[in-house]
């Protein structure tokens, strides 16, 4: 019989019970475990006897990436330097970096979680699936493929760029699943129909992850290549790695493991929880993490809950797709702008293409102006785009509530990322 990495629970109280036996034993094994977190805890006036129920949660003090930095080599260590078996380390460009160290318990339980992100996904072991992110002390190269390996499909470990293999692997290969950011796919879907080979490759499946996909670049994609169907992965070095989360077949928002970690969504600049279906930040503790876990770990990621279940019938809890971060989010005359706002908006419009670019200057009258720069839709008369832009201005103006300007680019005039696409250009001093 056929191994399935889901959690079988029968209900959601079933699921609130085993988060309670988790957070008690990661309280526990967190304050007996590292000095840092016994300091906190303290500091806090609780100690884990204090943890009879899911709402004593907000009770315990919250860890940053600040506290990760400041504990380099090895911070939030909860177990003997000896039983640490693997460290990685985030994708950070400046200062030190975040450095999270795993046991073996860690790392089959990561696996696991990644082999049920391809599971909900509906690989078997018959995929062929070609990873194109990176490896190295990154955790997303090293999570794709042994997930994968966990679920037996056939793991392609490409790694990024290299557009000439990764063509030639398709073809080859015969791939059925390729996993990469989104600017990936979109340069990849674009290459295998520039070269001519779209009727020699098997793809059928796209994995997302590391940046957000508006849906007119998932359509593009999508129709570009002939697939069956697209998801999106979510995860952070801090918790495990990438495998933390998937959206299913339908695609109504992403599932998150909860019977690993317990997902707050809480206001950035108060702590308080928001409302249901308000933006906010993901704040996470882990129920098992062994070498580091978390504890109301601030992930700046911005998202929402999604409160009503999953038409699959997965009672697993969904929150929405990662708007942006909350110390990326952009202040312009006064008003909070999320990156992810901006790709709902020009996802509205039909004329509009899946590349664009933000532009933010200060001029010399002391005030602040935005520019979207936008590609149009293949085929489209770039000389005459009075209408595009003019529905652009009306629609931010009335969902963000912040004026704008437009300009309309050719099809393909916007730069190609194998990485992760720069499309916020603040130019402010």
């Amino acid at each position: 019989m056929k191994k399935s990495f889901m959690p079988q629970f029968e209900n959601i109280d079933q699921l609130f019970d085993h988060q309670l036996e988790g957070l008690k034993w990661a309280v526990a094994h967190a304050y007996n475990g590292s000095p840092f977190y016994k300091k906190q805890f303290e500091a806090a006036g609780v100690t884990p006897s204090d943890i009879t129920s899911l709402d004593d949660l907000i009770r315990l003090p919250f860890t940053t990436g600040n506290d990760l930095k400041e504990g380099y080599p090895l911070p939030l260590l909860s177990v003997p330097e000896k039983d640490v078996v693997r460290i990685h380390a985030s994708s950070g460009t400046t200062g030190k970096r975040k450095v999270l160290s795993y046991t073996q318990k860690d790392l089959d339980v990561w696996f696991d979680m990644f082999a049920r992100c391809y599971e909900m996904a509906g690989l078997t072991n018959e995929d062929r699936v070609q990873i194109a992110v990176g490896y190295g002390v990154w955790t997303a190269g090293m999570g794709f493929q042994l997930g994968c390996e966990r679920l037996g499909a056939m793991a392609i470990p490409v790694g990024p760029g290299n557009i000439d293999m990764q063509c030639q692997f398709l073809v080859d290969m015969q791939t059925t699943v390729f996993c990469c950011t989104a600017s990936m796919a979109l340069l990849m879907a674009e290459e295998v129909n520039s070269r001519g080979i779209k009727d020699q490759i098997n793809l059928k499946k796209i994995i997302l992850g590391s940046e957000r996909c508006s849906s007119a670049m998932r359509a593009k994609i999508k129709d570009l290549l002939g697939l069956e169907d697209m998801f999106d992965i979510t995860g952070m070095t801090e918790l495990y790695g990438p495998g933390t989360g998937l959206d299913c077949h339908k695609h109504e928002g992403i599932h998150y493991w909860a019977d690993k970690y317990i997902l707050e969504i809480l206001d950035p600049d108060t702590l308080k929880p928001v409302e249901d279906g308000e933006i906010g930040e993901m704040v996470v503790t882990t129920l098992c993490k062994e070498a580091a876990p978390l504890v109301r770990y601030r992930t700046r990621d911005l998202t929402r809950k999604i409160s009503n279940p999953c038409s699959c019938g997965n009672i697993l809890p969904m929150h929405d797709k990662i708007m942006g971060r909350s110390d990326d989010m952009i202040i312009l005359r006064g008003v909070n702008i999320y990156p992810g706002q901006i790709d709902e908006v020009l996802s509205t419009i039909a004329e509009v293409g899946s590349e664009y670019q933000l532009h933010l200057e200060r001029e010399g009258d002391g005030k602040d102006y935005m520019t979207i720069k936008a590609e149009a839709q293949q085929g489209i008369d770039v000389n005459n785009t009075s209408e595009i832009k003019n529905k652009i201005k009306k629609i931010v103006k009335a969902k963000i509530m912040v004026s704008c300007d437009a300009q309309i680019c050719a099809y393909g005039e916007l730069p190609r990322f194998a990485g992760k696409a720069q499309r916020i250009f603040d130019n402010r001093s």
